[in-house]
């Protein structure tokens, strides 16, 4: 009897593909075949129609404003599928531009509104100067979590927060909380990418998929340690914001 694939979708990496996100799939696949679960990765690109329902787990990726724009209209025809996937429970994985469209809108500077998919009560206004550069956090979930933040959006939302700033910007530079969890959705400014230097929130998004799906979702350990050595040495490096316009 032939075990059902976990099926992980990476919507629009035609257009949202700034932030190394490949890294994130390809870790999530490896971390998948080294335990032999069996996953089937789907790329949905703009021109492609989709169902949310065929999937266990969603990437959502970054892109510049036009990109981000142009996944917006793509989006917004799909938004109450977007909602009734993620009352369902539909894991997601929202980096950066992508985190910044599934809030009520992205404000530009010149005060031009980019709707977004309303699935969560955030907001985002753009902002100067940019916030650049490695950033650490503490996460309740998946412990200390670390990578590179670049934007120049400014998010606020009434959400709980993917952590705590330990060093770095944050959502916005000033309140000191990092990313959202809602449900089963992770969103973060946290790139470059992502989930190569944080094994244990790479795991996190298995485990939420692989229940999702009906699948086991008991993990067997892996051999982390040159990941955990990797994550050890950027935490003891001087982790400090550079500077951007």
């Amino acid at each position: 009897m032939t075990t059902k694939p976990l099926v992980i979708a990476h919507l629009f990496p035609d257009l949202l593909n700034l932030y190394a996100d490949q890294g994130n799939i390809l870790t999530l696949v490896k971390r998948c075949e080294w335990r032999s679960i069996p996953v089937k990765v789907v790329r949905v690109n703009s021109h492609h129609d989709f169902h949310l329902a065929d999937y266990h787990l969603v990437l959502l990726g970054g892109g510049s404003d036009r990109e981000q724009s142009l996944v917006g209209e793509r989006l917004l025809s799909r938004r109450e599928d977007m909602k009734a996937a993620v009352d369902s429970g539909l894991p997601i994985l929202a980096v950066c531009g992508g985190y910044q469209l599934l809030g009520e809108y992205y404000e530009l500077e010149d005060g031009t509104r980019v709707p977004g998919l309303s699935v969560l009560d955030l907001r985002t206004k753009a902002g100067r100067p940019r916030l650049i550069g490695n950033v650490a956090i503490s996460s309740e979930e998946c412990g200390s979590v670390v990578g590179f933040e670049n934007h120049g959006g400014r998010t606020e939302h009434e959400h709980e927060a993917f952590g705590t700033v330990v060093s770095g910007h944050g959502n916005n530079g000033t309140d000191g909380k990092e990313g959202v969890r809602y449900k089963n959705i992770v969103g973060t400014y946290i790139h470059g990418p992502l989930l190569p230097k944080n094994p244990r929130v790479a795991d996190f998004m298995l485990r939420l998929a692989l229940c999702y799906s009906g699948l086991p979702a008991e993990l067997t350990e892996l051999d982390d340690s040159l990941e955990e050595t990797a994550h050890q040495a950027f935490k003891t490096r001087k982790i400090g914001a550079v500077g951007g316009s």
